[in-house]
């Protein structure tokens, strides 16, 4: 089973990655662009056959490990 992980700064965290990405666009020619948030995917292999289980130790993994739950919000994704 494979599940794929987003992770991005929760709205109102300052991304100033994000912005440097953001001013880099527009010096390249790129107009238009207003905001961008950068966040993160991970993808794991995992062993589980059950889908739901699959999904919970996962979400376990986010909360331990994976995300600052502070200053992130993530998605889990299980296939």
């Amino acid at each position: 089973m494979k599940a794929t992980v987003h992770v991005m700064l929760k709205d109102g965290v300052l991304d100033p990655q994000g912005e440097a990405v953001r001013h880099a666009l527009g010096t390249l020619g790129f107009a238009g662009v207003d905001a961008v948030r950068q966040g993160k995917v991970i993808e794991l292999d995992l062993a589980a056959t059950d889908a739901a289980a699959a999904e919970a130790e996962v979400k376990a993994m986010c909360e331990k490990l994976l995300a600052n739950t502070v200053i992130e919000k993530y998605t889990v994704s299980i296939r």
